[in-house]
């Protein structure tokens, strides 16, 4: 009797000990949330040269493993947090306060990058349209809640219209790259890459982009859990990131070669798009004020219901604790 509950206690701890070891295992392993686009270059070339892995490991990690997870927009990298599935994702700025307004439990962290030219309204090649004046009347399509949409409002205020002033077509991107290429719209407010790759086609030719008006903001989120209870590793996270945005910086061409595949853009193209982009991941009182802007044109728009505080919200001190300015 003695050797079979000796037998059974045996059993039990080791089951237990190999639970408590795979949970450990799990809670390293750093969930991570992209898109396949240039707005988020550095953590690609982090990917491709190890630095990602290098840093968890200086963090202290018992594990570095990293679980990456691609998606198309930010609306579905809300899902996957709401669903508990990610630590640390990138984004743009409004998907990011829809996902807050709605009740997900993040922060902003860092920034993955600012361009006022990475985003536009453009026009045909060929249109007769020459300023933001001549698009009342007009067919202007949009990515709905995108950042683009928000320049479109800038820019029409700064003409003195408003949306009411032109007929709003909700697209995606892709959509609207036909609808131009075929002059079935107007105009359009967009983002990188396809500005660049309508210029490369001599389709489209830019009216107006961010330049003066809005900095072209996406963000870095993570779980309010992840930032208090493994706040070692998202740090580490963006002391990779801030040196896979160095290495852009000094070596352009090399960078665009080395993640093009990650991007699916030639490096031809992805050379002239990293040019538009600042992607010094620190946040700043500028970056806040115009997060803050971000948030109110959401509001007055009616796509979020509940306000959110940007200044709670938005969390500069990851970035200032990993030596990051």
């Amino acid at each position: 009797m003695k050797k079979i509950y000796r037998a059974f206690l045996a059993m039990t701890v080791t089951a237990l000990l190999g639970t408590a070891f795979t949970g450990m295992a799990a809670a390293e392993e750093l969930r991570i949330a992209t898109q396949p686009i240039p707005h988020y270059a550095p953590i690609f070339v982090a990917k491709q040269k190890k630095w990602l892995d290098e840093e968890l490991v200086k963090a202290g990690a018992r594990n570095t493993g990293v679980k990456w997870a691609s998606f198309s927009a930010g609306p579905p990298i809300n899902e996957s947090f709401a669903s508990g599935q990610q630590d640390v994702g990138l984004l743009g700025d409004t998907p990011a306060i829809i996902g807050k307004a709605a009740g997900i439990d993040t922060r902003i962290v860092g920034l993955t990058s600012t361009g006022p030219r990475s985003l536009a309204v453009i026009v045909p090649v060929g249109s007769g349209i020459k300023s933001p004046k001549e698009l009342k009347g007009k067919k202007v399509a949009v990515v709905k809640g995108s950042y683009a949409h928000h320049l479109l409002v800038l820019v029409l205020q700064k003409a003195g219209l408003t949306t009411n002033d032109i007929e709003l077509i909700n697209l995606s991107q892709a959509d609207i790259a036909t609808a131009i290429v075929n002059r079935n719209i107007d105009a359009a407010a967009v983002w990188e890459p396809l500005i660049t790759k309508l210029e490369g086609q001599g389709a489209i030719r830019v009216l107006a982009d961010g330049t003066g008006i809005k900095k072209g903001l996406l963000v870095i989120i993570a779980t309010s859990d992840a930032v208090t209870k493994r706040r070692e590793q998202v740090k580490a996270f963006l002391k990779a990131y801030a040196r896979g945005a160095k290495y852009i910086k000094s070596n352009p061409k090399e960078a665009a070669h080395l993640i093009a595949g990650d991007v699916n853009l030639p490096p031809e193209q992805l050379t002239k798009v990293l040019a538009k982009f600042d992607y010094n991941p620190a946040i700043q009182a500028d970056d806040i004020e115009e997060i803050k802007k971000s948030e109110l044109f959401m509001r007055n728009a009616g796509l979020i219901k509940s306000p959110v505080n940007i200044d709670k919200f938005a969390d500069p001190s990851l970035a200032r604790e990993s030596g990051i300015k």
